[in-house]
């Protein structure tokens, strides 16, 4: 399981600051490392960065790298 940015994203740096794993870097796009990516699992009742996000539907599942894939 992990998560994506989209290109909506407007680089507001705030999904960096509260991830737990240190998964997010910043840059155009900004990428999430599915390697660290816990979706906040252990840390939060959910995604803390989609929680702090401006942008709707900015960050979502990554589709290579849900449950059934990895």
């Amino acid at each position: 399981m992990a998560l994506m940015i989209l290109d909506t994203c407007s680089f507001c740096d705030a999904c960096r600051e509260e991830c737990p794993n240190e998964a997010i870097t910043a840059g155009k796009p900004y990428m999430i490392d599915p390697n660290l990516c816990s979706e906040c699992v252990g840390f939060y009742d959910a995604p803390e960065c989609v929680a702090m996000c401006p942008v709707d539907n900015c960050i979502v599942p990554n589709p290579s790298h849900t449950v059934d894939s990895d």
